[in-house]
């Protein structure tokens, strides 16, 4: 099992970085380079508790999917993902956001797990582990440019909690 964190400070309040987070179309913009597409679940707007959403992208050379689901909800201080299909043995993914200097501290922490046994931790470890923590810290950078610029808004209108 491999585990790491993101840490990332963002001068907006935590409610809006909460749901930025949890927003489907950022996230589709912030991995457009993928061609993700959410295909199933909640596909559009904010995903909440018990939601689950497919997304299917190229990765590592093939077209793949990958299903979550909202197993903790707690707005607007925390929520988790975690893997229900995918390639991996095992993902989650916790989401904290703490009040911090006037704005949030965003933390990423995420555990992953890939299948293959010890052949799939060598891979992990000399790969699949930078490669997941690259794509999010690229996922983290377009929230925070997206809560401190006040395009927060363009994302978020129209969207009831």
């Amino acid at each position: 099992m491999a585990q790491f964190e993101i840490i990332t400070f963002i001068n907006n309040t935590p409610e809006i970085v909460f749901d930025l987070s949890r927003s489907i179309d950022l996230h589709l913009l912030s991995l457009a380079k993928t061609n993700e597409q959410a295909v199933a679940g909640v596909r559009t707007g904010l995903i909440g508790m018990n939601e689950t959403v497919t997304w299917r992208a190229r990765h590592l050379f093939k077209t793949r999917l990958f299903t979550s689901v909202i197993t903790d909800f707690h707005f607007p201080f925390t929520f988790t993902d975690e893997m229900v299909r995918g390639d991996l043995k095992n993902f989650s993914h916790q989401h904290i956001f703490a009040k911090q200097d006037g704005g949030t501290l965003m933390t990423d922490k995420i555990k992953l797990e890939a299948p293959f046994g010890l052949l799939g931790r060598l891979v992990m470890a000399l790969f699949l582990k930078n490669y997941f923590r690259k794509f999010l810290v690229e996922r983290s950078i377009v929230i925070k440019r997206y809560a401190e610029s006040g395009d927060a808004a363009s994302i978020l209108k129209n969207i009831k909690q």
